[in-house]
């Protein structure tokens, strides 16, 4: 269901393996940590059939290479290298996740007709807090396996299929390098650091608006629409109440009809 195989040479030199299905307005589909493309075949196999649907392996992910760098510019370049080798303009872009975090980056640097972020908090000083408290567990090469799967099965929610839940794990790669070299960033800085490097990726959007949709399947909290409207205006936040940190799988027929809704 993933579509024809691409490769892209990112600017490093990275392989980064990228498919491509259907015919009609261009999307970009990110992934979150530790999945692939194959994370979003069910939307695909819907969103296809009217657009032109390009998804991506984020560097360390799915077939594409590993990195030396797994920084959200790095991502966010990779993101603009596939467009280019992809031959299509302003596309619609949308990530979940950490996909959610580098699609935003790479709207603010790239021309996108839109950017969907899929249960993906950008105040990530507040993510900070919660790897803190784990990471000496992350960096536990016998440990880590154990903390992967219990992160992410308090991520799955009420809601989401045991079917779903079964194929998300089997198609999961948590690599303890790669892992830990996306979360880098965050582990390695401080709380005013990792603000300003959030302030820098989102600043164009400014002055260039994007017509931006960040949806949910639990509160981000209270102060959260003012905290992103006053960093990318005009944005929507949208919450989808008891769905989990994948509310576009747990009912992936209303996630498709909203997106085409939004980009109409």
């Amino acid at each position: 269901m993933a579509g024809d195989p691409n490769t892209t040479t990112a600017a490093d030199g990275t392989k980064i393996h990228w498919t491509r299905a259907g015919d009609g307005q261009p999307v970009v589909l990110v992934h979150g940590i530790t999945e692939s493309v194959a994370a979003w075949d069910p939307i695909v196999s819907s969103l296809s059939v009217g657009f032109d649907v390009v998804s991506i392996d984020l560097r360390g992910h799915g077939a594409s290479g590993l990195a030396s760098d797994y920084g959200l510019a790095a991502m966010a370049g990779d993101i603009a290298h596939v467009v280019n080798d992809a031959g299509i303009e302003a596309p619609h872009l949308v990530g979940h996740s950490l996909g959610g975090a580098v699609v935003s980056a790479a709207g603010a640097a790239i021309p996108v007709a839109s950017v969907v972020n899929v249960d993906q908090s950008l105040r990530l000083g507040e993510f900070k807090e919660m790897l803190e408290a784990v990471e000496s567990m992350l960096r536990d090469d016998e440990v880590f396996p154990a903390v992967m799967a219990s992160i992410f099965t308090d991520l799955m929610g009420p809601r989401l299929s045991e079917g779903e839940q079964a194929r998300l794990t089997a198609i999961r790669q948590a690599d303890q390098e790669v892992v830990l070299g996306v979360w880098a960033e965050l582990l390695t800085s401080t709380p005013e650091e990792v603000d300003q490097m959030v302030d820098r990726a989102l600043a164009d959007y400014t002055d260039s608006p994007v017509a931006y949709l960040s949806l949910f399947g639990t509160s981000p909290g209270d102060e959260y629409v003012e905290w992103l409207e006053a960093r990318i205006p005009g944005a929507a936040v949208e919450v989808w109440a008891d769905h989990g940190h994948y509310p576009h799988l747990v009912d992936p027929e209303r996630f498709v009809a909203r997106l085409v809704d939004f980009w109409g």
